[in-house]
C-alpha cells in the first residue's frame, strides 16, 4: 500500500515547523513504513537553503486563469519514505513563514491562494502518475483539503478520483474560510471554470464563503481528529461562555461523519528515541536562558522591556538559592492560556497560581511566544511575581532542557485535540497538571501519571485549576516519595507511534 501524505508543515525537514501538524508529518510516515507501507509525503518548498533537493518533474498546473509552472523535488529518500516538495514563487516570497498574517480585515487571504494552488499542483502529480502507485491520498488540515475540492468537483482528475482520500483534522479552530466570489483570494478566482456544490463546501455561518475544513469534512472518504475524546467533543456545539470548545461550527458535519461511520479517533504518538538525555542543572539553564534573552534582544535597536525583566529576573535568581521549577512549554494563545488569563483579585490567574508556588518555594517558568496582549498580561505577572520567569520566545534547546529540570508541567488547555508537550514532559518523568479534555484526557491519568481537573464553567475551572495546582505542589512537599511515584509512572506511561500506526491502518486506510 502507498500513502501519499499532503500537509503544509513537515518537521523532517528543516524550517518547516509551525505548530504540532509537523511533528505528526514527521513521525508517522517512518511508523506506517515499519509496518510495511510506502509512504511520500509532499509539502511546498518555502525557500529553505538547507534542502537538498534532486528535480523530478515541472507540472502545468491551471490556476487563477494562466497555466503556471511548479516544479516537484525529492529531497530525502530512506527507509520506504519519499519525501518531497514543490516549489513555486507563491510558497518561497514570504522570506521562508511557512504563514502569512493578512490581519482581521482580509484573514487567510495569502494563505488561502498560497495553499489552493498547491493543492492544485498536488492534483496534477497524481494525475499525471509523476508519484505513482498510490492508494490512499492523506490530506492535513485546512491547507491541503483544496485536493478533495478538485478531486469531487473537477472531471480533468479522473485517476484521482478513483484513490482513496483521508482527512485528518489537527487544529480545527482554523478553517481557512474565503469567498466564493468577488475577491482575488477566492474560490472562483483560483479556479474560474470549477462547477462545485456549494452546500457542500460552504460555510455554516456565512453562506456565501467557501470552507476548505468543512470541505474536507464532507468530501474525504474517512475523516480522523487526534484523539478518541477530541471526536466526541468535536460533535458538541462550543460554548465559550462555559469554557467548552467542540465542533466550532462544524459540529452538524462531525455528527453526519461519526453517523455514517467515516470519524475515528487516533492518538499522535510520541518519539521516545529522541529523547534528550543533555540534561542542564538549574544554574546551568538559567546561562542558557540568558544567553537566549540577549539572543531576542539583538533583534530590535530598542530593548523591549519583557526580556529586560526577564534578563532582571534570571540574574536575581542566579544569587539565590535553587527552587523547585513549575513550567510550560507552548504558544501563547487563547487555546492554551484561557484560564490562566481570567481576572481575579490578585490581578489574573496566572499571579494566583503563582503565589501558591511561592507558599510552596517554587518558580514558574512559562516559555513561548504567540497573542501579543497575552504576551503583555504575562510580562506585567512577571513583574509584579518575583518567582515568575516569562521567556517570550522560543528556543528549542531552552524547551528540551525545561521538561527534564521541572517538578511539574502546566497545561491548562481550553481544548486540546491531542496535544504534544504534556507526552515530552511526560517522557522526561515530569508529572502535568491538565484541563480535562481532548487528548490531555487520553494521556494523563490524575493522582497516577500527574494531575486532572475540570468544571462545567470558566469559574469553576478556574477554581479546581488553583486547587489541583496547590494540591500538587502540596503532595510534592509533603510526600515526596508518592509525588516520585506519579514521576515514575509518568515516565514509563508510552504512546508509541508504532502501536498508533497500526490503527492508522485498520481504520483509515483498509
Amino acid at each position: 500500500m502507498h500513502i501519499l501524505m499532503v500537509g503544509a508543515e513537515n518537521d523532517r525537514l528543516p524550517n518547516c515547523k509551525v505548530g504540532g501538524v509537523a511533528d505528526v508529518i514527521r513521525d508517522i510516515p517512518y511508523a506506517l513504513s515499519g509496518h510495511g507501507l510506502t509512504v511520500s509525503v509532499v509539502v511546498p518548498d518555502y525557500g529553505q537553503e538547507q534542502l537538498t533537493r534532486h528535480f523530478i518533474a515541472d507540472i502545468a498546473v491551471p490556476f487563477r486563469q494562466h497555466l503556471e509552472t511548479a516544479s516537484l523535488w525529492l529531497v530525502e529518500s530512506s527507509e520506504g519514505v519519499n519525501q518531497y516538495v514543490i516549489s513555486h514563487s507563491l510558497f518561497s516570497d514570504n522570506g521562508g513563514k511557512i504563514y502569512c498574517d493578512d490581519g482581521a480585515n482580509r484573514p487567510f487571504a495569502s494563505d488561502a491562494t498560497k495553499f489552493a494552488f498547491f493543492s492544485a499542483s498536488v492534483c496534477e502529480i497524481i494525475e499525471h502518475r509523476v508519484i505513482d502507485n498510490l492508494d490512499v491520498i492523506h490530506l492535513h488540515d485546512w491547507h491541503a483539503a483544496g485536493v478533495s475540492v478538485l478531486a469531487k468537483f473537477s472531471p480533468r482528475f479522473v485517476y484521482l478520483k478513483t484513490l482513496k482520500l483521508v482527512y485528518t483534522v489537527h487544529n480545527l479552530a482554523l478553517q481557512g474560510i474565503r469567498p466564493f466570489n468577488h475577491d482575488e483570494s477566492s474560490l472562483e478566482a483560483w479556479f474560474p471554470t470549477l462547477n462545485y456544490d456549494g452546500h457542500q463546501i460552504c460555510d455554516h455561518q456565512y453562506p456565501h464563503c467557501y470552507n476548505p475544513m468543512r470541505s474536507g469534512l464532507n468530501l474525504c472518504d474517512v475523516i480522523h481528529v487526534v484523539s478518541t475524546t477530541y471526536s466526541f467533543e468535536v460533535q458538541e456545539t462550543s460554548r465559550p461562555d462555559e469554557g467548552f470548545f467542540g465542533g466550532e461550527g462544524l459540529e452538524h458535519d462531525m455528527r453526519l461523519a461519526a453517523g455514517q461511520g467515516r470519524l475515528f479517533g487516533i492518538l499522535n504518538g510520541c518519539n521516545y528515541s529522541a529523547a534528550d538525555k543533555d540534561k542542564l542543572s538549574y544554574s546551568e539553564y538559567l546561562t542558557e536562558a540568558e544567553k537566549c534573552i540577549f539572543k531576542w534582544m539583538s533583534k530590535s535597536n530598542l530593548i523591549e522591556t519583557k526580556h529586560y525583566i526577564a534578563h532582571q529576573r534570571v540574574s536575581n535568581w542566579k544569587a539565590l538559592k535553587e527552587k523547585a521549577i513549575v513550567s510550560s512549554v507552548g504558544r501563547i494563545t487563547d487555546q492554551k492560556v484561557l484560564l490562566l488569563m481570567q481576572k481575579s483579585a490578585n490581578g489574573i490567574v496566572l499571579d494566583d497560581l503563582a503565589l501558591v508556588a511561592d507558599k510552596f518555594n517554587s518558580n514558574i517558568v512559562i516559555l513561548g511566544s504567540g497573542d501579543p496582549y497575552i504576551e503583555s498580561q504575562f510580562m506585567q505577572v512577571m513583574a509584579r511575581r518575583d518567582n515568575v520567569l516569562f521567556l517570550n520566545g522560543y528556543d528549542q534547546k531552552l524547551g528540551d532542557t525545561l521538561y527534564p529540570l521541572s517538578k511539574l508541567f502546566l497545561m491548562p488547555s481550553s481544548f486540546e485535540p491531542c496535544g504534544i508537550s504534556q507526552m515530552l514532559a511526560m517522557r522526561d518523568g515530569q508529572p502535568c497538571l491538565v484541563h480535562g479534555v481532548g487528548g490531555l484526557k487520553d494521556t494523563v491519568s490524575h493522582n497516577e501519571t500527574g494531575f486532572v481537573f475540570n468544571g462545567e464553567s470558566l469559574v469553576q475551572q478556574v477554581e479546581n485549576l488553583i486547587e489541583s495546582f496547590e494540591q500538587a505542589l502540596s503532595l510534592l512537599s509533603t510526600n515526596e516519595s508518592q509525588y516520585n511515584v506519579i514521576s515514575r509512572n509518568a515516565e514509563s506511561a508510552r504512546f508509541e507511534w508504532h502501536g498508533l500506526a497500526q490503527e492508522y491502518i485498520s481504520k483509515l486506510y483498509n
